[in-house]
């Protein structure tokens, strides 16, 4: 194990695993607090590479590429939680990463993910592991027929899921259709809103929290949020002890997006965990002093936390698809902060901005 890591100076190198647009917006925050970034990413002319100091152009678990990241940076940190597992912790062994290799594994896989929760003292939505067609229609039947099947790893956005409602919904050959891979169940539930805690954690422990966004999907992609939320603030002070709850049994360093269902009595279930920077919180670039991305970049150089408050009420809408196309117009909209993301192609499900429309605090 590398030795600890001291507080960063000016001028010093981060590497990130990852360079999509959140790789891009740490690069950018990392600029600003006088930072060099390294980004390791398969990828050429990746929205990262627009914006960070250098770019190694490697898959994430290349070995050598690996080892050139490590011997140019002080610290690593990552965009996504899908990083090949070894090669965190093979990096962890030259160099500190944050978050913790631990972090990865839990989120990894859903069916880890939701355990690890359940210890933790979070409650969950009902949930079976999957690993036959025989198991699926064995769990489906327990849960009443209605459900949502998902892949236990690298789903995203919707992708790798089949819903059941009921009758109509036959399961017949569902396994085959998601790939024959591991999966897990999991109930339908009956809440009134989803919501999301972007929180902070320092190398010592302290824990910062923004305020919760209240999200909308479409087609399973984050269309918008809301901030503030319609949660009461027990709900809200419930959020933020459970992710407090998880990053520190996670002996965690820097943000985290935790998404929960806000049932009818107020009470909360975690839906998933996300050991990175979220775009539910990227309305906090726009709307507080220290957004998501430069708290993550504090956090991991060892740096104190900025604040957390919330200057205006706002509604963030992500650009996906040829959305994007309305950017021209957004820029000349009175209290509309757009950011885009520097990606060439329009393609349909595509997050390409976003923008986040500020109002004065009620």
């Amino acid at each position: 194990m590398t030795e600890p890591a001291g507080v960063l100076k000016p001028g010093e190198a981060i590497g990130i695993i990852g360079g999509g647009q959140l790789g891009r917006m740490l690069a950018m925050a990392a600029a600003r607090l006088g930072f060099r970034t390294i980004i390791l990413e398969p990828q050429e002319e990746c929205p990262a590479e627009q914006v960070a100091s250098s770019h190694i152009t490697a898959d994430y678990d290349d070995a050598e590429a690996l080892e050139t990241l490590a011997a140019l940076c002080h610290i690593v940190t990552y965009e996504f939680e899908n990083v090949p597992l070894q090669a965190a912790q093979a990096l962890v062994q030259k160099k500190p990463v944050f978050p913790p290799p631990k972090a990865l594994e839990v989120a990894q896989d859903r069916l880890v993910e939701k355990n690890f929760l359940v210890e933790c003292g979070i409650e969950t939505a009902r949930f079976a592991a999957v690993d036959s067609q025989q198991q699926l229609e064995q769990a489906l039947e327990e849960f009443g027929g209605r459900g949502v099947l998902k892949t236990r790893r690298l789903g995203y956005d919707g992708k790798g899921q089949k819903r059941f409602t009921g009758p109509q919904d036959s399961p017949a050959g569902a396994f085959a259709q998601l790939g024959h891979v591991p999966l897990i169940l999991e109930s339908l539930v009956a809440f009134t809103a989803e919501i999301s805690i972007i929180a902070a954690r320092t190398r010592d422990g302290k824990v910062l929290c923004y305020d919760p966004a209240e999200n909308e999907h479409r087609d399973g992609i984050l269309s918008r949020c809301t901030v503030p939320s319609q949660a009461s603030q027990s709900t809200i002070e419930a959020a933020r002890d459970a992710a407090g709850r998880i990053m520190a049994q996670l002996d965690y360093v820097g943000v985290i997006g935790v998404e929960f269902f806000v049932m009818q009595d107020g009470t909360l279930l975690a839906n998933e965990l996300a050991p990175r920077v979220h775009n539910s919180g990227h309305w906090t670039e726009a709307a507080c002093i220290t957004s998501q991305f430069e708290q993550h970049i504090r956090a991991i150089a060892g740096l104190p936390l900025g604040s957390v408050e919330r200057h205006f009420d706002c509604v963030m809408d992500n650009l996906i698809g040829d959305g994007v196309t309305s950017a021209d117009a957004l820029l000349g909209e009175p209290g509309a902060v757009v950011h885009l993301y520097g990606k060439k192609d329009a393609r349909p499900g595509r997050k390409m901005g976003h923008v986040t429309r500020l109002q004065p605090r009620s």
